[in-house]
C-alpha cells in the first residue's frame, strides 16, 4: 500500500499520467467548484421547471429530495473508491477491476453516450435561453442552436486541459452560485411581500384544486416514479469529482473534502430552489420547459428557466434578463463540463484498450484533441436531429441518455460493494481507508434500488397505457446495455474478477 501512495502525491506522475500527459493540477478548492459546476447546469436551470410542469409542487419537491439522497450515497461510494484509486475515468475502471471487464466496457460507453446527449441537451437549452431576447419570430430556432454549439466547442477547445478546466470552472461556478444565492434571497423577499406582491401559498392551493394529483404531497406512487428520471437528469454531472480524481493534486484530502462539501450544498440549492420556484410559479405556466403544447406552439413559444420566470412573472424584467444571462453562462460552462467528462472517459477507455488508442492522445496544451473532435461530431449530429420537424428522435435519445446514466449510478453501487469485499478478502482493514462511505451497505443498497425504480419510471407510462410498441422503444437502452455486455464478454472471453485478484493500484495496467 505504501508504494501506491508514492504514485499518488501531487506533482509526481504515475504511469497513467506518462501515457496520457494528464497532470495532477486540480486543487481541492477547484475540485469542489468542479463538483458544483457538474451539477448546477442545464438540468437545474430548466429540468426543474419540467418536473414542476409534469406534476405539481409537492411532486417536484419530493422527487428532487429522493434523488438528492440517492446522489449523496452514490457520491460517498464513489468517493471511497476514488480516494483509494484516483484515476481519470474512474468508475469504468472500477467496474473492470472489481466486477468484470465487460461491465467496465459497457459502463464506460454508456456514460460516454449519456455525456454526448447531455451536451446536446445543453446546446438546445442554450438556444431557448437566447430566445428570451430574440424569440423565434425574430430569429429562427436553428440559428441560436448553432451559435451555442460553436460557443461551447470553442470554450471546450480553450479550457479542456486539466489546468484550464480547473481554473475556468472555478470562476464560472462562482457566478452560478452567486446567482442561486441571489435568487433564493429575492424569492424569500417576494414571498414575504417585501418585494412585489406575495403569492403566499396560492400556487400550492391552486395545485391542490387543479393538479392531477389533487395534493401538494401526492400519494400517487406511479406518478412519483415517472418523475424520478427527470430529477435524476438534473443531478447529472455531480459524479465529475470521481471522474477527475486522476487529475486531483492531493486526492487523499481533496476528494473527501470536495464530496462532503458539494453534496450538502447541492441539496440545499436544489431543494431550496425547487421550493421557492414551486411557491412562486404556477405548475401549469405555459412558459415552463416541458409544458404541454402542440408541435407548432413548441417550436414558436419561448420556454423560460423557472429561475428567470419567477422574476418575469413578478414584473422585474431587468432581473429576469440578468438571471437569464447567468443561465446562459451556466449552460456554456455546463457544455464544457460535459466535454470534459466525455473526453476523460474516452481517455480511460483508450488506456484500457476499450476504445481506439487515438482517443487517448493529448496534445502539447494538455487537450485530448481527438476525443474532443469525435465528441463534437456526435453532439452536432444530435442537435441537428432535434431540428428535424415533427420527429421526436432527440426526445427519445434524451430518454436513452437518462436511462444509461442511471445504469452508471447503479453500477457505481455494485462496484463499491465488490470493492469492499475484495478489500477485506485481501487482508486490508476497512479502518485504514482514507475515506469511508456513509451508512455502508444500507446507503448503497438504497441508492441502487432507487436507480432501478427510476429506470422503470423512464417508460412506465407506456406500460400503464399498454402501448407495448412504445414501451419496447423506451426500454431499448436496457437491451443495448445487455448486448454491449454480452458481445464484449463473448469476444474478449472475460470473467468475473476473483476477489483476491482485484487490483487496488493507482495506475492503469
Amino acid at each position: 500500500m505504501d508504494d501506491q501512495k508514492d504514485n499518488r502525491q501531487g506533482g509526481q506522475p504515475n504511469n497513467a499520467e506518462e501515457r496520457t500527459n494528464l497532470q495532477r493540477a486540480i486543487s481541492q478548492k477547484q475540485l469542489t467548484m468542479i463538483g458544483f459546476g457538474g451539477a448546477i447546469g442545464a438540468g437545474l436551470w430548466f429540468s426543474s421547471g419540467e418536473a414542476l410542469a409534469m406534476g405539481d409542487p409537492g411532486a417536484a419537491l419530493l422527487v428532487y429530495a429522493l434523488m438528492g439522497i440517492l446522489v449523496y450515497f452514490m457520491m460517498t461510494s464513489l468517493g471511497e473508491m476514488a480516494t483509494k484509486i484516483p484515476l481519470s475515468g474512474s468508475f469504468a475502471t472500477y467496474a473492470t477491476r472489481f466486477v468484470d471487464p465487460a461491465l467496465g466496457f459497457t459502463m464506460g460507453w454508456s456514460y460516454y453516450f449519456s455525456c454526448a446527449v447531455r451536451i446536446t441537451f445543453t446546446i438546445i437549452i442554450g438556444a431557448r435561453i437566447i430566445q428570451f431576447w430574440l424569440p423565434p419570430e425574430i430569429l429562427p430556432p436553428f440559428i441560436p442552436s448553432l451559435i451555442i454549439f460553436i460557443l461551447v466547442f470553442l470554450f471546450a477547445l480553450k479550457f479542456n486541459s486539466t489546468k484550464g478546466f480547473g481554473a475556468s470552472e472555478s470562476w464560472f461556478v462562482g457566478i452560478r452560485l452567486f446567482a442561486i444565492i441571489l435568487f433564493l434571497v429575492f424569492a424569500l423577499l417576494m414571498l414575504l411581500g417585501i418585494i412585489g406582491q406575495s403569492p403566499g401559498l396560492s400556487n400550492w392551493e391552486y395545485a391542490i384544486k387543479e393538479g392531477g394529483l389533487n395534493s401538494p404531497i401526492p400519494g400517487n406512487a406511479t406518478w412519483i416514479i415517472m418523475l424520478l428520471p427527470i430529477a435524476a437528469f438534473s443531478y447529472q454531472g455531480v459524479e465529475v469529482i470521481g471522474l477527475s480524481a486522476g487529475e486531483a493534486s492531493d486526492p487523499d484530502k481533496s476528494i473527501p473534502k470536495s464530496i462532503n462539501t458539494v453534496v450538502w450544498r447541492i441539496l440545499l440549492f436544489y431543494i431550496g430552489g425547487i421550493l421557492m420556484i414551486s411557491l412562486l410559479v404556477p405548475f401549469d405556466d405555459p412558459h415552463l420547459f416541458g409544458a404541454e403544447v402542440d408541435w407548432y406552439e413548441y417550436e414558436m413559444r419561448v420556454a423560460y428557466s423557472p429561475f428567470t420566470l419567477v422574476f418575469y412573472n413578478a414584473g422585474f424584467i431587468f432581473f429576469a434578463s440578468v438571471m437569464n444571462t447567468i443561465a446562459l453562462i451556466a449552460v456554456i460552462a455546463c457544455g464544457n463540463s460535459g466535454f470534459f467528462c466525455a473526453t476523460r472517459m474516452l481517455i480511460a477507455m483508450s488506456n484500457e484498450g476499450k476504445a481506439s488508442k487515438a482517443m487517448g492522445k493529448i496534445n502539447k496544451r494538455g487537450i485530448p484533441m481527438n476525443a474532443l473532435l469525435f465528441t463534437s461530431v456526435i453532439v452536432f449530429a444530435g442537435f441537428f436531429v432535434d431540428r428535424m420537424p415533427y420527429i421526436e428522435i432527440f426526445d427519445y435519445l434524451l430518454g436513452m441518455g437518462m436511462m444509461m446514466w442511471l445504469f452508471v449510478w447503479l453500477c457505481i453501487a455494485l462496484c463499491h460493494w465488490r470493492f469492499r469485499k475484495a478489500y477485506k478478502a485481501q487482508g486490508y482493514k476497512i479502518e485504514d481507508l482514507k475515506y469511508r462511505a456513509k451508512l455502508y451497505p444500507y446507503g448503497a443498497v438504497f441508492g441502487a434500488i432507487l436507480c432501478v425504480i427510476a429506470i422503470i419510471g423512464s417508460g412506465l407510462d407506456s406500460l400503464i397505457d399498454f402501448d407495448l410498441v412504445w414501451a419496447i422503444q423506451l426500454y431499448l437502452p436496457i437491451l443495448i446495455i445487455i448486448l454491449l455486455f454480452v458481445i464484449y464478454k463473448l469476444v474478449k472471453k472475460t470473467k468475473v474478477v476473483p476477489l483476491d485478484k482485484c487490483d487496488f493500484s493507482a495506475e492503469y495496467k
